[in-house]
């Protein structure tokens, strides 16, 4: 298990980075929920914050990259605009623990 942080530092309509043992990542709260993605544009495969922990647009409702401008649903991680449409972020499988901690699961080779 890989912990990640603290499910309550992430605030509703706000992202954090995260690197890890399987790459960098980051999550996204939403109406309490958390998705959780591979910090890789589709398009080109960069990062896509524009500074630590700054994955939202100015609305704070979609994911954008920074290096072009793609967007994305938060909930589904689905490109609507950009020269990525219609691929998706990679989403990665995760769990929150009996501690309210979001985790990874890794195996340990």
């Amino acid at each position: 298990m890989y912990v990640l942080c603290a499910l309550d530092e992430i605030k509703n309509k706000t992202s954090k980075g995260f690197q890890t043992p399987i790459g960098s990542l980051f999550a996204v709260k939403k109406k309490g929920k958390i998705y959780l993605y591979a910090n890789e544009c589709p398009h080109m495969g960069v990062g896509l914050e524009w500074q630590p922990d700054q994955f939202l647009d100015s609305s704070k409702q979609l994911i954008q990259c920074a290096v072009h401008g793609a967007q994305f649903l938060i909930d589904s991680g689905q490109c609507i605009h950009g020269p990525c449409s219609g691929q998706k972020l990679r989403a990665v499988p995760f769990e929150i623990n009996e501690n309210d901690e979001i985790i990874l699961r890794v195996s340990s080779r």
